[in-house]
């Protein structure tokens, strides 16, 4: 019997000793002595078996969890060439290592602990990371990549204990944890500098701390119950500030607490008292505390990056004046007056340089373009001059300083043509007015004149004056009415990518991306000043910020004009139709493709038709009167089945709708909430067998997923020589494994 007890329920098992795998109250340091009484009275020590059944909860994650690093850590330094996304990553990292600003569409957590992996293997940042090129001998990546690693690895364990807490028997425990830890898209992922080992481990994370908080709902107001509140709410923090996909993590969590809150606060026993501390308790620990953390790691991010770098533009004027080894506002003139050589930077977030070429429109009035463009160069330098009602502009005249309410013109420095709209529909946006180059300093008319509307100043209440850096102003046509701005529309390939700029017609004082600020002013008549002695508040960087991550990600849309062989399509995720190549396949260089674990894959997937089978049967019996269940056996539905699949949902059918390229790693979050469901399942199918059927129902689903993975572990591992060798593993078309 004793053999069989690791795979029959707690009902099954006949001594009065033996507890169920999971238990609702009780902790696992609950267990009884270790010598019981016999049927005589008469002591007796357990048997060897019986420790081991005991110390399960123990034993079985410890050797799960040596398996994992094998798994994610063996041969990681095999390939001594950048790989895939380690050109970004290992980027961001060196970024932080020199302390450079930079700018990216992904929270700071992940790539700060990817500089703490360089800084503690000794790297200097010095190294550029370009795709395919091979590391330097002072540059220990794999060091780097056994860091990341860890991550990966310690997603064993805690599926492990979430399946535990979501109350599965013990072989179905077993079987969650195999699938996590033989599943071979998991373990490439987790061997190279990238961002999502972290992200998977702070998704586990935040479950299992979610399952445990739920099972200590009988518990409430205790020091443990507190404490995986809190602990939930450090995980949805962590896994938002890695990627921003951590946010379907969070609605999941937020699904649960507000149908409990509901629950409570139809529990007309509960006095009021109570329910309000419920409910203060939720929105410290599960609002305030993940909102602490996020903004924590970008006040890390802003903290460690005080060097100038390539990231500067994405954020604002004033922000980047208090860079260290920034040309902005540097020596620049205070004070703006006729005749200057200036900038002007949009406020909006995200917002770019005023920006102009000598390429025209290809329609409309095909006139020189006019656009706005994150890249520093004398194409976004403009010369400010008086309107044409006004003398002429004199070098040697005094000087006349701008302010509210001055109609000037802006003349673009390298073609000399004038800032110009008209009544001619924008290239993208129709309802606004096109926004061109047109004329030269005696050449034009009226509509070459824009007026100076000031919106604030962040140094001075006096409108009397622009200010370098620190004044918010609006440029109102005089003719049209209509007021200049770049928004978040790129234009085509014709317009290189860059940001539209028009004339819209609708006025709104608030619109940020009609505000703009005059970022360098060169002009030898002035002297120079401090415009970057104003500080720029940190509330404020971290919106701007964060806005013009979430815009530059929606822009990652597919490219009409380029071929990605990298990219797919969410419907072929599930299904394991594709995998992905993570480097050349050239035959001199060590391979590695990124596919799942089939049964994993197509298990977990034919388990959520399986599951909507499952609850479709008992609600029909319910309808028609049967009573087949009960409450414990509902709560388990509930919890264990319909909670993992609506993670599933949520992390999965975003990617579905989005127009963003997609690649098949967006998915793994997802399957995780899929192996979950598939362990619902099958735990709930076989809860009734005896233990022998039992043995015959799991031991080949171990045996399975263990031998594919094996099968396939030269794609986790690393393929060298001839990608021929492999063809055997091309089980579909769509592999390109071997071609």
């Amino acid at each position: 019997m004793a053999s069989n007890s690791a795979f029959a329920s707690g009902r099954e098992q006949k001594s009065d000793v033996r507890r169920r795998n999971v238990e609702a109250t009780k902790t696992d340091s609950d267990v009884p002595a270790i010598s019981v009484p016999d049927i005589k009275g008469v002591s007796k020590e357990k048997s060897f078996l019986d420790v081991l059944d005991e110390w399960e909860f123990v034993i079985a994650p410890i050797i799960f969890t040596a398996l994992s690093f094998f798994t994610r850590m063996y041969r990681i330094g095999l390939s001594n060439i950048v790989t895939w996304d380690e050109a970004h990553f290992g980027k961001f990292g060196s970024h932080y290592l020199k302390r450079e600003f930079y700018f990216d569409v992904h929270p700071p957590l992940g790539k700060i602990l990817v500089g703490l992996s360089g800084y503690l293997a000794g790297y200097n940042g010095s190294f550029e990371f370009k795709s395919g090129e091979t590391y330097p001998e002072d540059v220990n990546y794999t060091f780097m990549r056994v860091f990341n690693a860890f991550f990966g690895a310690v997603c064993v364990p805690l599926a492990y204990y979430t399946a535990r807490e979501l109350n599965f028997r013990r072989p179905t425990v077993w079987l969650v944890t195999m699938m996590v830890l033989f599943e071979n898209s998991y373990a490439t992922i987790s061997r190279f500098i990238l961002l999502d080992s972290m992200l998977l481990c702070f998704t586990f994370t935040t479950v299992l701390c979610w399952a445990r908080f739920h099972r200590l709902r009988a518990q409430s107001f205790s020091a443990e119950w507190f404490i995986w509140l809190f602990l939930t709410g450090i995980s949805i923090g962590c896994v938002c500030s890695v990627k921003l996909v951590g946010l379907f993590c969070t609605a999941l969590v937020g699904l649960h607490t507000a149908e409990d809150l509901w629950n409570k606060f139809g529990d007309l026993k509960m006095p009021t008292t109570t329910l309000a501390r419920h409910v203060a308790a939720r929105v410290v620990c599960l609002i305030i505390v993940p909102f602490v953390v996020y903004m924590f790691s970008f006040w890390l991010h802003f903290l460690i990056l005080e060097n100038s770098g390539p990231g500067d533009a994405q954020m604002s004027s004033l922000f980047q004046a208090n860079l260290k080894g920034t040309e902005v506002g540097r020596d620049s003139p205070l004070e703006v007056a006729m005749g200057s050589r200036v900038t002007l930077k949009n406020m909006g977030y995200g917002g770019g340089l005023l920006h102009s070429h000598i390429q025209t429109y290809p329609e409309g009035s095909t006139q020189q373009q006019v656009t706005c463009y994150h890249h520093k160069d004398a194409n976004n330098e403009w010369f400010v001059y008086p309107n044409r009602y006004e003398p002429d502009f004199d070098p040697e005249a005094p000087l006349k300083f701008l302010g509210d309410g001055d109609i000037i013109r802006l003349i673009h420095s390298q073609t000399g043509r004038n800032l110009h709209s008209h009544a001619v529909a924008a290239p993208v946006t129709k309802a606004d007015n096109e926004v061109s180059c047109y004329g030269n300093t005696t050449i034009g008319d009226e509509k070459d004149h824009w007026k100076i509307e000031v919106v604030n100043d962040a140094a001075s209440w006096d409108r009397s004056r622009i200010r370098t850096l620190t004044t918010a102003f609006r440029l109102r046509h005089e003719i049209l009415g209509c007021y200049l701005r770049a928004g978040t529309v790129n234009l085509p390939q014709w317009g290189f990518k860059q940001i539209e700029t028009t004339c819209v017609k609708e006025n709104k004082p608030s619109d940020v991306y009609t505000h703009w600020n005059v970022e360098t002013h060169v002009n030898e008549r002035l002297p120079p000043g401090d415009p970057g002695s104003y500080k720029s508040p940190f509330f404020k960087d971290f919106i701007h910020l964060n806005v013009a991550m979430m815009t530059s990600n929606n822009a990652l849309v597919p490219d009409p004009d380029k071929q990605d062989d990298l990219a797919s399509k969410a419907w072929q995720w599930p299904l394991l139709h594709v995998g992905l190549r993570m480097c050349s396949w050239d035959d001199n260089i060590v391979k590695y493709f990124l596919l799942g674990n089939p049964l994993v894959y197509w298990g977990s997937t034919a388990s959520l038709l399986g599951f909507g089978l499952i609850f479709v049967w008992y609600l029909v019996r319910w309808q028609r009167g049967y009573v087949d269940l009960s409450p414990s056996e509902i709560d388990q539905i509930h919890y264990s089945g319909v909670y993992p699949l609506i993670g599933w949902v949520l992390h999965y059918i975003p990617f579905v709708v989005m127009a963003r390229v997609t690649y098949v790693h967006h998915y793994y979050p997802a399957l995780y909430f899929a192996i979950l469901t598939a362990g619902f399942c099958i735990d709930w199918l076989t809860r009734k067998l005896n233990s022998k059927v039992q043995w015959a129902v799991y031991i080949p689903l171990y045996l399975a997923v263990i031998g594919l993975f094996i099968l396939f572990r030269d794609i986790v591992f690393g393929m060298q020589g001839s990608n021929q060798q492999w063809a055997y593993l091309k089980w579909l078309g769509s592999w390109r494994i071997s071609d």
